[in-house]
């Protein structure tokens, strides 16, 4: 027991000092030049005319980003089967119907579970939903006291009262302000919230648990990241949404906040089932183009966080300028589905400028499909946002999730959902 005690604390050190060798640079001055690879020109330097030549070109990005950052989900040849925890009709001051429902992966001798959150808004109708993870488990969403405590493993963080890696009562309802629920009711929309750690540890465990565990596989380079498998279990969620009658499948809005945001932008580009695809503050590996260099590097989160990506992603580690993809690619797969990407001012660490520059330089393949894509060529004032078949904000404040950016993504919800 000493001996990994003490082995783990060596092996943070190491870590500790390796992200120390990656620098971040928030000096706009020292972005250095950079060409970034162009969504419209195939790999043999042919270039995309038309969306015929596009849907071939989508492969071969698409095919980049899963052996070189994301990496290769297994064929999933397991079964899911959905049971109702509990029941609530007269949640949000009577507003809504609240479900927690427990939902069962099985592959082979293999399980796991993973436990849903659900209001939807009383109608006759069926109703559009968002869906994201949430970080604190589904108790931290709302200050109900039936709602179940996550029981999952969760990072150390005492004021959200977990302790040895485990929710306790202090937690409930600490996220509240980050999901807006009682909004989202009210504007005719449902929420599904899962804890994404019932997904996937956010911890390097070596394809032992989570998703991973459910299959019997020999890790290799090209293999997923806790991103992909991240991005997998929203696409699993989205298979039980769609035998939910009062739910409208075709209008499920998937989004995210920072490394959360990273996954609901390649759950958008793998899954086309999602309507709508929101990034919050997502940053490197995320919205923000890897090529500028500022803020998080790739080196930088690579060595922070090993697990994230495939273990490929490592060769770009302070050589981004080699990457055969950049991140407006990735918005540019989610083409023709409208897409938001939002900043904070105070979040150089997320790169606000770079996130921009994704959105303006997916803009050409929204431009092919016949869509606006963004419709500024400049950075928008603060808290001013620009909205097109692409939506972009930066919002005053930090690296969070506020009712700014909620009101802004009803709105955009609003716009491309309700006109169909």
């Amino acid at each position: 027991m000493k001996k990994a005690f003490f082995l783990g604390i060596f092996l943070n050190m190491i870590l500790l000092i390796s992200a120390q060798e990656f620098v971040a640079n928030t000096d706009e001055s020292k972005v250095p030049a950079y060409d970034l690879p162009d969504p419209l020109v195939f790999n043999d330097g042919s270039k995309v005319v038309n969306i015929n030549d596009w849907t071939k070109r989508r492969i071969e990005i698409l095919t980049i980003f899963e052996n070189e950052v994301y990496g290769i989900n297994p064929e999933w040849k397991g079964n899911m089967t959905s049971s109702e925890l509990s029941v609530n009709q007269n949640a949000v001051n009577g507003k809504a119907i609240r479900k927690e429902i427990k939902l069962t992966l099985q592959n082979g001798n293999k399980k796991l579970e993973i436990i849903v959150l659900l209001y939807l808004p009383h109608s006759q109708k069926p109703v559009p939903v968002f869906l994201g993870y949430n970080f604190g488990g589904n108790h931290s969403v709302s200050g109900d006291q039936d709602i179940l405590i996550t029981s999952s493993w969760m990072r150390n963080n005492s004021s959200t009262g977990i302790t040895d890696h485990k929710a306790t009562e202090e937690g409930r309802g600490k996220a509240s302000s980050r999901w807006q629920t009682e909004e989202i009711i009210s504007r005719g929309y449902g929420l599904a919230t899962v804890y994404y750690g019932d997904v996937d540890p956010d911890f390097d465990d070596g394809f032992k648990n989570g998703v991973h565990g459910l299959f019997e596989q020999q890790p290799t380079p090209a293999s997923w990241g806790s991103i992909g498998a991240w991005a997998w279990g929203l696409s699993r969620v989205m298979d039980y949404i769609e035998t939910i009658p009062s739910i409208d499948s075709k209008k499920v809005v998937v989004l995210g906040h920072s490394r959360l945001g990273k996954t609901s932008l390649w759950a958008g580009a793998t899954d086309k089932r999602f309507a709508i695809v929101i990034s919050n503050n997502s940053g490197c590996g995320g919205a923000a183009l890897s090529m500028r260099r500022f803020g998080e590097t790739v080196g930088r989160i690579n060595t922070s966080f090993p697990h994230w990506f495939c273990d490929n992603f490592n060769k770009y580690n302070d050589k981004e300028a080699t990457l055969p993809v950049d991140q407006h690619e990735l918005i540019a797969l989610i083409a023709p589905r409208p897409v938001y990407v939002a900043s904070a001012e105070e979040d150089t660490w997320a790169d606000p400028k770079g996130e921009f520059l994704s959105c303006f330089n997916a803009s050409q393949v929204y431009n092919l499909s016949g869509y606006e894509g963004l419709p500024v060529k400049e950075m928008p004032p603060v808290n001013e946002p620009a909205i097109g078949t692409i939506g972009y904000h930066i919002r005053s404040g930090g690296h969070d999730v506020k009712l700014f950016d909620w009101q802004q993504y009803l709105d955009f919800a609003d716009l491309h959902l309700k006109k169909k």
